[in-house]
């Protein structure tokens, strides 16, 4: 997986990298695409006097791990992950070919798997769905500094619902 783009852009607290996902294979991309996250957020800090907090770092990588995962598991095609950095937050987007709205389930400790968005919505600070024309974009927003995830989301971050 290597990145696609990268803007270092002239603003200090702006970083962008895409990188392509591999839609064939084994699920080795996945673990790839964590590895990726974690090193675009170790150049944001080291190269870019960004704050990233080691919990920025775990949450970031476990957002991308169930976005690559559930893209994987349920939409045909190429996939593309989209890391960007602003301000305060690391926004992960995940791109892929299926134009169905995921939904996260509501909170069932019996239920065996299915927890991937559910625990994506849970650690987010933001949470969004962009129906396109070839697919959709998936993008949750995680906060790069030292506080815990209070429960709060911002405008047009729906609650957890039936899938």
């Amino acid at each position: 997986m290597k990145p696609a783009g990268s803007d270092g852009g002239g603003e200090r607290r702006l970083r962008t990298t895409v990188v392509a996902v591999p839609s064939d294979g084994d699920d080795a991309c996945i673990a790839e695409a964590r590895h990726v996250a974690a090193a675009f957020l170790g150049r944001a800090r080291a190269e870019g006097g960004v704050a990233v907090s080691a919990r920025a770092v775990d949450v970031t990588q476990l957002v991308v791990s169930e976005l690559v995962t559930n893209a994987r598991r349920y939409a045909p095609g190429p996939l593309w992950m989209e890391l960007r950095i602003a301000d305060d937050v690391v926004e992960v987007t995940v791109q892929d070919g299926s134009r169905v709205q995921p939904v996260a389930h509501l909170t069932d400790p019996g239920r065996v798997g299915r927890h991937g968005l559910e625990i994506v919505v849970a650690v987010a600070q933001a949470f969004r769905v962009r129906l396109e024309p070839s697919g959709k974009r998936v993008t949750a927003t995680v906060a790069l500094g030292h506080g815990s995830a209070d429960g709060t989301r911002r405008a047009g971050s729906p609650p957890p619902g039936p899938r």
